[in-house]
């Protein structure tokens, strides 16, 4: 893939990236097809720069991404005074240790395994950011308010290494994800605290 292409596809990613987040705060289930698209482009500009743990977690991203929309669209109607809202929650302090404990373990067992066999660029940062986006991304799709928590840390995270690796614009990108990821963790509390089911818009 040739350096124009390999950056066109970036940009347009990104692109998709930006709407997918923007939509996600503004609590639309039509966040998830951006998403979609975004992560799809991701896996061609992540596998030319030796990032294998990143561009292999684009492949859960998309079956995440659909899994979640189904159960956004599933829960829509939850609530019979708000029918077009689905809840959010906190998690438990037992199940809040059982993530960062699982999330850990598959960190460091899989940038073990891309240092050992891959020529991996940067194999145990490649695996942090790819091990806390897997658990970010199925705690968005449970609707759990840690999932921003962990997106805010994976984004200053993935910032450093996407500099490193030449990738400016979406370090730009994630930049920029950075800051709605703040906005996002707000709205989600606000929404929680509304009411006994606090609630997220999907429509």
């Amino acid at each position: 893939m040739t350096p124009e292409v390999l950056t066109t596809l970036e940009w347009v990613a990104a692109g998709f990236g930006v709407v997918n987040i923007a939509l996600l705060i503004w609590r639309s289930i039509w966040n998830f097809p951006f998403g979609i698209m975004m992560v799809a482009l991701y896996i061609f500009v992540f596998w030319e720069k030796r990032l294998y743990g990143e561009a292999m977690l684009q492949v859960f991203f998309i079956l995440a991404q659909a899994w979640g929309w189904w159960l956004w669209y599933k829960t829509g109607g939850e609530d019979p005074d708000h029918p077009d809202r689905v809840p959010v929650r906190w998690l438990d302090n037992m199940s809040r240790a059982v993530w960062l404990l699982a999330t850990a373990a598959i960190s460091l067992n899989l940038g073990w395994v891309m240092h050992r066999f891959t020529d991996a660029a940067m194999p145990y940062a490649d695996a942090a950011i790819t091990g806390a986006s897997v658990s970010a991304q199925i705690l968005l799709a449970f609707r759990r308010i840690e999932n921003w928590v962990l997106w805010i840390v994976i984004d200053v995270a993935a910032i450093g290494l996407y500099i490193n690796r030449g990738l400016h614009p979406t370090a730009g990108l994630y930049g920029g994800m950075l800051v709605m990821s703040l906005l996002g963790l707000k709205e989600w509390v606000h929404s929680a605290k509304s009411g006994p089911k606090g609630t997220v818009q999907i429509a």
